[in-house]
């Protein structure tokens, strides 16, 4: 069918909220799909890159799959593109803060999945 009948009776993943000293909110997805799995753990392992190119692109993956939500002094930042975007201009005090929580994060939701 078209357009209005996508994700009807469609069942929306758990989410997580991760907050900062400064109050920001990361809301993270509390499901991964196999196959995004499989592509984490090849970005993860890329023979083709360096180490460090590979974990940091590892890193990106996870923010793109799992990040929802990202509120910024109450200013929420929604949709991939967007989330993206403003994860690639992220201080370098921000990015360590994702990762630490993208880290925690899928060592209690996905214990299977191997962290950056």
């Amino acid at each position: 069918m078209g357009k209005r009948n996508r994700g009807v009776g469609r069942i929306s993943a758990p989410t997580t909220d991760y907050r900062d000293a400064d109050g920001n909110v990361l809301t993270l997805r509390g499901s991964m799909s196999a196959l995004t799995r499989r592509k984490y753990a090849s970005t993860l392992h890329d023979q083709r890159r360096t180490t460090d190119d590979s974990w940091h692109r590892a890193v990106e993956f996870l923010f793109e799959r799992l990040v929802e939500r990202w509120t910024i002094f109450d200013v929420p930042t929604e949709g991939q593109k967007e989330l993206l975007e403003r994860y690639r201009i992220a201080s370098a005090e921000e990015k360590r803060w994702i990762r630490d929580v993208l880290r925690e994060h899928i060592e209690t939701n996905f214990p299977d999945v191997e962290a950056p």
